[in-house]
């Protein structure tokens, strides 16, 4: 018996499956809209008041990061 994350197949491959697609689409969201904001921050000092421009691109490279995890592990599950 093939196990998918620890669970039988017989036992729920669809709902583990949807869940795990579904975090990969919500961390690839949150991170894009942080490395909006960052950018946003960076070029017109909002939303956060352009407190500093290294922040930013620490933030962009971060975010950045996360989004190409969640693209790169959502490739994995299909």
């Amino acid at each position: 018996m093939s196990t998918l994350s620890g669970v039988p197949r017989s036992m729920g491959q669809g709902w583990a499956a949807t869940m795990e697609k579904g975090l990969c689409w919500g961390s690839i969201g949150v991170a894009g809209l942080l490395v909006l904001l960052f950018l946003l921050d960076l070029i017109l000092n909002f939303p956060f008041g352009g407190l500093s421009g290294f922040v930013d691109i620490l933030g962009i490279l971060a975010s950045g990061l996360v989004l190409f995890l969640g693209w790169d592990a959502l490739r994995d599950l299909h």
